[in-house]
């Protein structure tokens, strides 16, 4: 937070949004003591404080507090320090769309610039009236790095009366703490010592994990899929697999850019998800999931402000994946958004493709796209994504890959069915409806008491099922004719003489 560049500058209207005021009002009296300004604080339970001196001054009114403020103000000498006056929870206030309160703050900061006096507004959240809307500078306060949390684990450490941490040990808590404020960092390392009298960096991922989760906006997945588990997609694998390296101290060092991402459209249940998951396993890097529709919110201003904590969470945590599915739902309405939300669709898209295109941080975006029409053009040119695949229908080679993975995955042996007739018999299928005839499979023999047979369960289900690909064969047209000449094929080429039928043999405790 370069909050004392602005004060030097002379900005008497500065907004910090944070949902951590604790640590946010140290790094503010920290600031204010290196400049030798004073600092005071207005909250509407304990009115005006001089944190210097002590001295409270009883104002629970807003309007009560500036009043004060401008004669603090004004009759400053100029043998004294400038003062700085952090205001806590103003938005409460606004929200309530008093003009005598905005009139009053304009002609506070007038009387703050005349003097060199500063006003720091502090919450969790901030949306101005349009009257104050350019009056204020947003500073962005960022979720602690290691630095910060190390101090509160060695803080926990101390009180718990741990010995010193061997270093491998502290920095794997700290890697598994980043993305949590102080005190939800704090919560997870104490959980840590009461359940196993130590700091565990499972038991702390865990917490993490449901703490996002619990915040509605983005959660932490477990990427235990590997690219094992996909069958096909050879070329997208294969370039997944050139770049697994690419987040490394020797690629920082070789001059080489951290990846910015990656863009999978094609045919649903074709496994763009899937391969979402595995990137994160191929990489070696924690995957988050952002759902846009969480994204959005009712309060006028929320929808930008939850994109904002998004990204910080994401940049805390990096290197990092993160995963948008579907993510031309989130995005579709954003040309039209003026007329529909007052345009927040598109801001939010807008920030959204800043971030993608300037982003410094180690975050790799998989984002998956069933329709890619209802995107923006500017969202598809190069910049934004690394590289943008199309994941068309399997073919017999792939399809006959992913019977052995399914059967291997539910504890079968893959050597005991023929997945190259099976691959044959099931033409047009996607993965996902491969998994669901053996599923279906399953069932019927386990309610006869035996187990799954090729001819008469599994047979069976493939021709009760009726694929995907011929409901919906106009619009596969429609993609395939898209995808030709603008993405790259995700499969191996057609022309290439391994994507003939071929058995292959799969540990089932790969799965």
């Amino acid at each position: 937070m370069n909050l004392q560049t602005y004060l030097r500058a002379g900005h008497p209207g500065l907004a910090v949004i944070s949902s951590e005021e604790v640590r946010a009002e140290a790094e503010i009296a920290s600031a204010c003591a290196a400049l030798g300004r004073s600092l005071h604080a207005w909250s509407s339970t304990e009115g005006l404080v001089d944190t210097g001196e002590g001295r409270v001054t009883p104002c629970p009114d807003p309007l009560e507090a500036l009043q004060q403020l401008d004669g603090l103000f004004a009759a400053d000498s100029s043998s004294e320090p400038q003062h700085v006056v952090l205001l806590r929870d103003l938005q409460l206030h606004l929200d309530q769309s008093d003009p005598m309160l905005v009139r009053r703050i304009k002609d506070t900061l007038r009387v703050a610039k005349a003097h060199g006096h500063a006003i720091i507004l502090l919450g969790c959240r901030l949306k101005l009236p349009a009257e104050l809307e350019h009056e204020f500078t947003h500073i962005d306060f960022n979720l602690p790095g290691p630095e910060q949390l190390g101090v509160v684990l060695d803080g926990i450490a101390k009180s718990a009366n741990l010995k010193d941490l061997p270093d491998e040990l502290r920095e794997a808590a700290l890697q598994s703490a980043l993305g949590l404020t102080t005190t939800e960092a704090e919560n997870a390392f104490a959980l840590s010592v009461v359940e196993t009298s130590g700091i565990d960096p499972v038991v702390i991922a865990r917490e993490k994990a449901r703490t996002l989760k619990r915040n509605g906006l983005v959660e932490v997945v477990e990427a235990s899929t590997s690219l094992e588990d996909i069958g096909g997609l050879d070329q997208l694998k294969a370039w997944l697999d050139r770049r697994a390296g690419a987040f490394s101290t020797e690629a920082r060092s070789y001059g080489l850019p951290a990846p910015k991402g990656l863009l999978i459209v094609g045919i649903p249940g074709t496994g763009k998800s899937l391969t979402a998951k595995a990137t994160a396993g191929a990489f070696g890097l924690p995957l988050l999931r952002l759902d846009m529709g969480r994204v959005f919110g009712g309060i006028v201003g929320q929808s930008e402000a939850n994109l904002r904590s998004v990204i910080q969470t994401a940049e805390a945590i990096a290197p990092c994946v993160l995963w948008i599915d579907e993510i031309e739902k989130g995005f579709s309405g954003s040309q039209s958004s003026g007329s529909t939300d007052g345009g927040t669709s598109s801001r939010v898209f807008g920030s959204f493709l800043s971030w993608m295109q300037e982003k410094t941080k180690a975050v790799f975006v998989v984002a998956t796209a069933n329709d890619v029409s209802k995107l923006p053009p500017e969202f598809l040119r190069k910049g934004r994504f690394d590289e943008m695949f199309f994941v068309d229908l399997p073919d017999s080679r792939e399809r006959a890959a992913i019977w052995d993975i399914v059967i291997a995955k539910y504890g079968r042996k893959p050597t005991d069915f023929d997945t190259v007739v099976l691959a044959r018999a099931c033409e047009q299928f996607t993965g996902a409806e491969i998994e669901a005839v053996f599923i279906d499979a399953l069932h019927e023999a386990f309610a006869e008491g035996a187990e799954p047979s090729e001819r008469k369960h599994i047979v069976t289900g493939i021709g009760n099922t009726v694929p995907l690909a011929n409901l919906m064969d106009g619009q596969i047209a429609a993609l395939r004719h898209w995808a030709k000449g603008r993405a790259r094929e995700a499969g191996a080429s057609a022309t290439n003489p391994s994507s003939a039928p071929r058995r292959r043999r799969i540990d089932p405790r790969a799965n």
